[in-house]
């Protein structure tokens, strides 16, 4: 379940080895590849949870114009980016300088105003915003209780937190660590599978620090559909949370 507390979430390996693919985060054929195809399943969760939360409008284009939007391992800006064009006033915080040089130069060439900060989420005392994502952030950090602590602390009171990770299952080990990094599709040394998280240590850690998670969905992939939202969490899933 991670390293004990330490006062930092930050492990600086990682961070550096997600610093050298900062140049290349918004090629969709380069070592980011992979999050390209997972941002739109992602992004449509996303926005069904959204819509459910707050009752909006599901034909609504900017359905966060007034509120405060945190994304926490933000790297180059992938989510960032659609969340501001949804409306809202985003925030991205990523452990490594070069990740966050690479978002605020992308963001500038689209016009878009984000409020990018390189550090450690448990150290920037951030707090009041309506909603907090962290997308395939919680298996590369040191510690998962501090971290999530951190996420808790920063979400509002009526927030909305969304969540995805890999879960740890055979399946998962086989298809995204050995097969994905062998033949490239991520690069070597992104997954380490013993700190991956089930659905129900993330729920019981989510519960310890004032959190409920709402039912996963998983995030599956086939030859017919790709990467699809799917009732199988054995790969990879995405969950809603908020205040208990």
């Amino acid at each position: 379940m991670g390293n004990a507390s330490s006062g930092t979430t930050i492990r600086a390996e990682e961070a550096a080895h997600f610093g050298k693919l900062a140049q290349d985060w918004w090629d969709p054929k380069g070592s980011s590849a992979m999050l390209h195809r997972l941002n739109p399943v992602r992004l449509a969760f996303l926005r069904d949870a959204i819509d459910a939360h707050w009752q909006g409008d599901s034909r609504s284009v900017r359905p966060l114009v007034g509120k405060r939007a945190l994304d926490v391992g933000c790297g180059a800006g992938l989510l960032c980016e659609p969340l501001a064009r949804l409306g809202a006033a985003v925030t991205g915080v990523d452990a490594a300088a070069e990740n966050i040089a690479a978002a605020s130069a992308h963001a500038a060439g689209g016009g878009l105003s984000i409020d990018y900060r390189c550090g450690d989420v448990a150290e920037l005392g951030l707090s009041g915003f309506d909603l907090v994502t962290s997308m395939e952030v919680i298996e590369h950090v040191a510690d998962k209780a501090a971290f999530l602590s951190a996420l808790a602390a920063a979400l509002g009171p009526g927030g909305l937190m969304v969540l995805s990770t890999p879960n740890r299952t055979a399946k998962s080990r086989l298809l995204m660590v050995e097969a994905a990094e062998r033949i490239g599709m991520v690069p070597r040394g992104t997954h380490h599978w013993e700190d991956f998280i089930t659905p129900e240590e993330l729920s019981d850690i989510l519960e310890d620090v004032g959190l409920k998670m709402h039912a996963p969905k998983g995030i599956a992939w086939s030859p017919a559909k790709g990467l699809h939202l799917s009732d199988d969490l054995s790969l990879n899933y995405i969950a809603a949370v908020t205040r208990t």
